[in-house]
């Protein structure tokens, strides 16, 4: 029997928006992170997830990032098998399954209360993961959180949803809980104005959900957040249109993309970037 979510709003049904995205990445012929977690998930949820109409290449961009960020937190975890790994509005996701971190890695899963709700029915638990339910614009979502060991707090698209001042309080709060770590994200570049308008008169699907819970309007120096906070250096820039993976992209897309990685302006539109504090 399907799981219904009527009371879910906007906001919280990003959850969905990504889940499903991960979940079509898997059923395509040549998947990018290929997880099958996700494509059991959506299908225990009773929502109308093709009415989101993804396109492709939003489905490819939300596969690859996920897995950038999965081989981040994968090699900081090996080098650090006592970390603790925070994920900031993990939504439905399970990078956990993917990324297999040692036995001995802490993993906090982060997130509204309602998606936190839904997540325990449909989200298998994995050894050594905490699941919290929380309002990140807040401070209390630290409280339980261990100090003291090697930190990495990660972001797959919760910023977005944010002002620019509730992320630098979040990014503070964070840094003055934890002390030292990493912090990666993904991150969309600098929305200028014609990408607020092409947002507001796409037509009908996920930009319907979108143009009413996108909040930032980002930045394009990726040494923007250390003038938020000193504490933060930036140790990564790594575009998606640099990817390997993008060699498995179809034709069009895979010629498309390499040329807008040759326009840095272009290519920081979809980037994943890591800082240490």
């Amino acid at each position: 029997m399907s799981i219904a979510v009527p009371e879910f709003s906007r906001l919280e049904q990003t959850a969905f928006l990504t889940a499903y995205a991960r979940a079509l990445d898997c059923r395509s012929p040549v998947p990018i992170l290929g997880d099958e977690f996700s494509d059991r998930v959506v299908g225990q949820i009773d929502y109308d997830f093709p009415a989101f109409r993804i396109p492709a290449s939003v489905v490819r961009q939300t596969a690859l990032r996920a897995k950038m960020l999965d081989e981040r937190v994968r090699a900081y975890t090996s080098a650090h098998p006592d970390a603790v790994v925070v994920d900031l509005g993990a939504g439905l996701n399970e990078p956990l399954a993917r990324v297999k971190p040692p036995a001995g890695v802490d993993w906090y899963s982060i997130d509204l209360p309602h998606v936190i709700a839904l997540r325990e029915k449909v989200v298998p638990a994995q050894p050594g993961e905490h699941v919290i339910a929380a309002d990140l614009t807040g401070t209390d979502w630290t409280e339980g959180i261990p100090v003291g060991r090697p930190t990495m707090v990660i972001a797959d698209g919760l910023f977005a949803f944010l002002t620019e001042p509730q992320v630098i309080a979040l990014i503070a709060h964070a840094i003055d809980h934890f002390g030292t770590g990493e912090l990666a994200f993904n991150d969309y570049g600098r929305v200028g104005p014609f990408s607020w308008l092409g947002m507001k008169l796409a037509p009908r699907g996920m930009f319907t959900v979108l143009r009413h819970v996108w909040a930032n309007p980002g930045f394009t120096d990726p040494r923007t957040p250390q003038r938020w906070d000193p504490r933060l250096r930036l140790v990564e820039e790594a575009c998606l249109a640099h990817a390997a993976e993008v060699d498995s992209f179809p034709g069009p897309a895979r010629t498309i993309t390499r040329l807008a990685g040759r326009f840095k302006s272009v290519a920081g539109k979809a980037r994943v970037l890591r800082y240490k504090f």
